[in-house]
């Protein structure tokens, strides 16, 4: 597979992925394990979380929309104030560097994505502004991002006049955006962008309100709303259907030209997915984040019992689960999953047990 995307400052010709290094799934930093109240407030009740774990970058200028548009597998140019848009940022091999969620705040057309790739991802998109009338700011110091999730909607009537009831409808106030973002675990969920110091101002409030948790308990959200986060880790690893965001309306098929277009609209119509994302519990762990021999983190390569030769998939993205091991998207051969027998970092390592999405897969040709 190809090199991910790194957040290092080298330049790069256009047309060709900036040089590039990856933190190991052996060496990376383990899983925050949130207490078990901390998960029984979004489920039992509602809290809030800020999330330290995005970046933002905010692009201007007469140009922003058809620049985007240009850049992004998603529709860019007609994205309205009201609405919200997950869109991917593809090599020109047509494998994600990066996901977006994206929305317009007046003049302004943000892009949220995880926090690790932003730096270079920002470089590289300025890399192909050329003569467009657009700029991209690193915006992350200046805002703050809040999610909220389970019983919210009161509280949140006391930050907004309105609260968006749609998946992916925006919100704007004095406090910034707030956007409904898909349910997880039967549960509302909503992101709050806002300036920091307005979002610090009104956070005592919301704590007499809500229960404050870890940012952790919004990563496992996010794997149980099926929704990929592309970070460094596996940055350049996936054409966009391997990880679903057709299906999650990340990808326009109408629209025109970007990197990598042709590749994923041939994966997408000559019927050659034959890769997809699924939810997985790993539970051999019990209170533990893995192990020495089978780390748990995003770049974990899997393997069938049956071809313990070559990898079947990968971890996307990983959390510690509530009824303790791990939940976590994976990357995975449809022939592996349908025939069973997954396991984490070698054919005899811990037995991966496949759960239902929240949305139901197209059947491939």
């Amino acid at each position: 597979m190809n090199t991910p995307l790194a957040s290092s400052s080298g330049a790069a010709a256009p047309g060709t992925a900036p040089s590039a290094s990856v933190t190991p799934a052996s060496h990376a930093a383990p899983l925050v394990r949130p207490a078990p109240d901390e998960f029984d407030a979004v489920l039992s009740r509602g809290a809030f979380m800020p999330l330290t774990q995005f970046g933002i970058v905010d692009v201007t200028g007469d140009d922003a929309a058809s620049f985007l548009h240009a850049q992004l597998t998603n529709d860019v140019q007609h994205l309205d104030a009201s609405s919200a848009r997950l869109a991917g940022y593809c090599s020109p091999k047509g494998r994600l560097l990066a996901s977006f969620l994206t929305w317009r705040h007046g003049d302004t057309i943000r892009l949220l994505l995880a926090k690790d790739v932003q730096p270079a991802v920002q470089k590289r998109l300025s890399m192909f502004v050329l003569r467009s009338k657009a700029k991209l700011a690193d915006a992350s110091a200046a805002l703050a991002v809040v999610g909220l999730a389970g019983d919210v909607r009161r509280a949140l009537s006391t930050v907004f006049d309105a609260v968006p009831d749609g998946v992916h409808v925006n919100v704007d106030g004095p406090a910034g955006s707030l956007i409904r973002v898909p349910d997880a675990a039967g549960r509302l969920r909503y992101l709050w962008i806002g300036p920091k110091a307005e979002v610090e101002a009104r956070l005592p409030g919301l704590e007499q309100k809500l229960s404050r948790v870890s940012p952790a308990v919004w990563d496992w959200l996010d794997i149980h709303a099926g929704e990929p986060r592309i970070t460094q880790a596996v940055s350049e690893q996936f054409v966009p259907q391997m990880v679903n965001f057709d299906v999650l309306g990340g990808v326009n098929f109408r629209k025109g030209c970007y990197p990598g277009q042709e590749i994923v609209a041939r994966s997408q119509y000559r019927g050659t997915i034959k890769r997809r994302m699924a939810l997985a519990n790993i539970a051999a762990f019990g209170d533990k984040s893995g192990d020495a021999a089978h780390p748990v983190a995003a770049g974990a390569e899997l393997f069938q019992a049956d071809d313990p030769g070559q990898p079947c998939g990968m971890i996307v993205n990983v959390a510690a689960a509530p009824q303790g091991g791990v939940d976590a998207l994976v990357e995975i051969k449809l022939a592996a999953l349908e025939a069973g027998g997954v396991h984490l970092g070698a054919a005899d390592g811990p037995l991966l047990s496949f759960l239902p999405l929240p949305y139901a897969l197209p059947t491939e040709n």
